[in-house]
């Protein structure tokens, strides 16, 4: 995503390395992480630091955001979403068969062209990348639990009640009725696809915690 802000701390830099010293031992050509978790819990701050902890091992990697394969552009969501009823709001929101090219690219280290949401102007920009010399790609995003190609899956263990101050504090959505009703069915269908996950972290124990 384009003009995104992250606000990175200790416990998203001890998470990245709790990760980083499960996959080191068994990393592979083309291998896929994904992080998953509810809104505002450090999946994208969490896959952030973990990217510079792969740089800095001498490993090629790309960090992917979930967010820029919504089929539908931020600015007509919430419309999009008032007309179809909350149960619209799911995984069927992404664009899979997007997913699926972009995944492609990467596993065949090609010139790739994938969407990117830029959050200043609302709109799906297209990018296009090269996968070439990339070992590693690492995937963030709410449902990104589901891409079955992933050779690890985290998943965070907070959920959007416990990250309300901070999203009031980031700004980037108004916490209305309609947002609440949301982030509640988000809330449902993200912890319906946590027993996917092979790897969890939980930041309300330590900053360090995991387990399988």
């Amino acid at each position: 995503m384009l003009n995104d802000i992250l606000l990175l701390n200790k416990k998203h830099e001890g998470a990245a390395r709790t990760i980083l010293e499960r996959v080191m031992p068994e990393l592979t050509p083309k291998y896929i992480i994904t992080i998953s978790g509810e809104v505002e819990t450090g999946k994208c701050e969490v896959a952030h630091m973990l990217g510079r902890l792969l740089k800095k091992e001498g490993i090629g990697l790309k960090l992917l955001h979930m967010d820029n394969y919504y089929k539908i552009a931020p600015l007509e969501r919430n419309d999009w979403r008032r007309r179809h009823g909350i149960d619209s709001v799911g995984y069927d929101e992404y664009d899979w068969e997007v997913v699926s090219r972009t995944l492609k690219g990467f596993r065949e280290g090609k010139l790739t062209t994938l969407p990117c949401v830029d959050l200043f102007t609302g709109q799906i920009d297209q990018l296009t990348t090269n996968f070439a010399g990339i070992q590693v790609l690492i995937i963030e995003g709410l449902y990104s639990v589901k891409i079955e190609e992933a050779n690890l899956k985290v998943f965070i263990e907070q959920t959007y009640r416990d990250t309300i101050e901070e999203q009031k504090l980031s700004g980037k959505e108004e916490l209305d009725e309609f947002r609440m009703q949301i982030l509640e069915r988000e809330h449902q269908v993200v912890q319906s696809l946590k027993p996917l996950a092979d790897f969890y972290l939980d930041f309300d124990t330590a900053s360090e915690i995991f387990h399988y």
